[in-house]
């Protein structure tokens, strides 16, 4: 990951390396924040595989700015744990380690299963309504074997809870550790998905019911579940067809 082939398909310019950026005209009145959302995005969807070079000219051209703003970005993506930049080689996104992974795990254990509690006590009947909407789309995505859109609704649904939680902090340290946690399933996960949406099914129903008691230890179950589908002993079997993995 991260070799001479894999950063040549990023800068070439060509097909589908390009396809994660947008490239309209209207991208030169984006903000910082606007560019380092999407690219956010765009590896909390795993469509920028971990271990990836993120070339400052490729960015530039891409979203129509300078260098100066790219690296901006890259900064603010740095301090969110999702690029790594080394020295005299550029940006990368983070290629979390086993020990990484638990550790994120462990954080979110953690922290979580206070959310849900807060969440089960704050919600109301019109954000339940919409969780209720959001956990469908997720089943429907996950059937029709969308696999980005399952991904994004998978850690959206956590966020969502830490928002409804009513505690901003905590919801920005919610969102970093989601996007983590994708890099580690697509590092590690054996089953291919982020979440199982039963799981989001039955933890909905313990915020419904305004038990949060019940909604942190489904929550924890649920974490564990995912952790113990990882096969932390060693990451993918090879390098990465960044154009395979663009075009799924």
């Amino acid at each position: 990951m991260g070799d001479g082939s894999m950063d040549k398909l990023v800068d070439d310019g060509r097909g589908p390396a390009n396809s994660v950026f947008p490239t309209d005209a209207s991208n030169r009145a984006l903000s910082e924040q606007t560019i380092t959302d999407r690219i956010f995005s765009a590896v909390l969807e795993r469509r920028l595989p971990p271990g990836i070079k993120l070339p400052e000219n490729v960015l530039c051209q891409a979203y129509g700015v300078s260098r100066a703003r790219i690296r901006r970005v890259l900064l603010m993506l740095q301090e969110r744990g999702v690029v790594e930049l080394r020295s005299n080689r550029g940006a990368f996104v983070a290629k979390p380690s086993p020990d990484d992974a638990r550790n994120v795990f462990a954080a979110r254990r953690a922290i979580e299963s206070s959310i849900v509690q807060d969440a089960a006590r704050h919600i109301v009947d019109e954000q339940l309504a919409d969780l209720r909407q959001h956990v469908e789309l997720e089943a429907a995505a996950q059937v029709a074997r969308q696999r980005h859109d399952a991904i994004r609704l998978s850690g959206r649904f956590h966020v969502r809870l830490a928002e409804i939680a009513g505690n901003p902090v905590l919801t920005r340290i919610i969102a970093e550790l989601v996007a983590r946690s994708s890099l580690i399933i697509g590092l590690f996960g054996s089953s291919g998905t982020s979440c199982f949406d039963d799981e989001h099914r039955i933890l909905l129903e313990a915020v419904g019911a305004r038990d949060a008691v019940r909604a942190a230890e489904v929550m924890l179950r649920h974490l564990e579940h995912i952790e113990k589908d990882l096969e932390l002993t060693s990451g993918p079997a090879g390098p990465i067809d960044l154009r395979a993995v663009l075009a799924s």
